[in-house]
């Protein structure tokens, strides 16, 4: 990663007003991951809380808990997985939007 010092402090304020704006619209994202053919489906905002767990009346009922619990993981790991993805290109975009090519990079640690 080559960050010019001197291009970030020239750039620092826009920079951090930019960061403040990014932080403010990622903890506002919403993510939904399902599994099961939609069977489980589960919510995600920007700061991986869960917000929602939906279950079909069908799989709710069918008294099998561990594949209930098989299925609300991969539901949510799918919802954090697109949460990641959606992060990733809102830093980049970010960083574009700066000027500061060096901080693409820091949209792969998402």
């Amino acid at each position: 990663m080559n960050i010019n010092p001197l291009e970030l402090m020239k750039n620092a304020q826009k920079l951090q007003e930019q960061m403040n704006d990014a932080k403010a619209r990622m903890g506002d994202m919403r993510c939904a991951g399902s599994s099961g053919g939609g069977m489980v489906e589960v919510e995600i905002n920007g700061m991986f809380e869960l917000l929602s767990i939906k279950i079909a009346p069908e799989i709710a009922g069918s008294g099998d808990a561990e594949m209930m619990q098989d299925l609300i993981l991969a539901a949510s790991a799918s919802a954090h997985e697109k949460m990641r993805e959606a992060m990733s290109s809102e830093i980049g975009a970010m960083a574009q939007e700066a000027g500061l090519s060096g901080l693409s990079a820091l949209k792969d640690m998402f």
